[in-house]
């Protein structure tokens, strides 16, 4: 299992920025492929981004596409998600989990943060 903790979530207006981070203590996380996913009120989780364990491959759901940025330093053991030009959508309780199978669904991993909540205000 692969420990995880986000943190960096809180309340921001539309059009800003906020950048989510979520840290690791366990060694395999510098081989892991790592994703970002989110569950709004009321819905279901869904995809948001993920990035290969070297970071040379990169994937985003279309709403995150062009606004948010997934990277990673391995040496840290840290995820990131910058997020710009936030949209009240993006509100929710935001996760990363470790080698997500299949990437987008997830429906095993090899360990999920407790979420960072992200409100976003109109």
């Amino acid at each position: 299992q692969v420990q995880l903790e986000e943190s960096g979530g809180g309340l921001v207006q539309t059009g800003g920025s906020l950048t989510l981070s979520c840290a690791s203590s366990t060694r395999s996380f510098g081989s892991a492929s790592m994703a970002w996913f989110r569950q709004a009120p009321n819905k279901e989780r869904e995809f948001v981004a993920a990035i290969s364990w070297n970071g040379d491959s990169r994937w985003y759901d279309d709403s995150a596409k062009d606004r948010f940025t997934v990277s990673r330093d391995n040496t840290k053991k840290i995820l990131y998600l910058q997020m710009n030009k936030v949209k009240p959508e993006d509100t929710g309780i935001y996760f990363c989990a470790a080698n997500p199978r299949p990437l987008r669904v997830a429906t095993t991993t090899d360990g999920w943060g407790q979420g960072t909540q992200v409100t976003v205000s109109s």
